[in-house]
């Protein structure tokens, strides 16, 4: 009997020893997905993993001035290789896509096609343009121009009726649940079903949609390196992936 409960303390110690605390910094358009991929994670492993969501921008930020974490899981590569360049950050990986979604609240009929968006008097709301929505969105517009489908000068008229600018598309999204807002850029993975009941989603061509890839790495100065390469691989594991497209992800290109 002293055997055995000797040995189950033995196993509880090393348990506890081996669990690590885990800090997670994701790009805001990651918030579901991640909080489910964190829950599987923990409860295979043992370890706690926490979460900071906010713009990419920001989280760059952070980890340029200090603020520790194990994990840094970007929108864009910009707002990830400086810190690969700088040495606070591992050569990442692509760990998935996404796409953009022009929407707009359910009950407003002012935009009804992509057109629409250049209209005068329209409220439209998009992303910082340091964020990286913001940039794709940018891109999107210019895009638009160079075809000529809705005039030579639509992102002009476009960027005349935005009336506010994010810092993460996750405000951006709000904006347009809350009715603040006609018409609002995104990600199509922001469209979840918690949104989806109070938006409609405007057609956006292929050919003007714009594909972002999301970088994944540690970082150098983990406090738990084991266990944040371990998140890693969780991230690109089949369960990982599989998570991340039931929240409306792409494979990673």
């Amino acid at each position: 009997m002293k055997k055995k409960l000797l040995m189950s303390t033995l196993l509880l110690s090393l348990g506890s020893a081996s669990a690590a605390n885990l800090t997670v910094f994701a790009a805001a358009s990651l918030t579901d997905a991640f909080a489910e991929i964190g829950q599987a994670f923990d409860a295979k492993t043992g370890h706690t993993t926490r979460f900071q969501f906010a713009g990419s921008q920001a989280l760059r930020t952070q980890l340029d001035h200090g603020a520790r974490a194990d994990v840094y899981a970007s929108a864009n590569n910009a707002q990830f290789d400086p810190l690969v360049k700088s040495g606070l950050v591992t050569a990442g990986q692509p760990f998935l896509s996404n796409r953009l979604a022009v929407i707009a609240p359910k009950n407003n009929a002012k935009v009804q096609t992509l057109a629409d968006l250049s209209k005068p008097g329209l409220k439209l709301v998009i992303a910082d343009k340091a964020v990286p929505v913001g940039d794709y969105t940018r891109r999107m517009i210019s895009a638009i121009d160079k075809s000529g489908a809705y005039g030579q000068d639509f992102s002009g008229q476009f960027l005349k009726n935005v009336v506010s600018e994010e810092p993460n598309v996750r405000q951006v999204a709000l904006k347009v649940q809350l009715g603040e807002a006609d018409a609002a850029v995104v990600y199509s993975s922001d469209v979840t079903p918690a949104l989806r009941p109070n938006v409609r989603v405007i057609t956006l061509p292929t050919r003007f949609n714009q594909s972002a890839s999301y970088p994944i790495g540690t970082l150098k100065d983990a406090a738990s390196p084991e266990a944040a390469q371990a998140f890693v691989k969780f991230v690109l594991s089949g369960e990982g992936q599989a998570i991340l497209k039931k929240w409306g992800f792409l494979k990673p290109q």
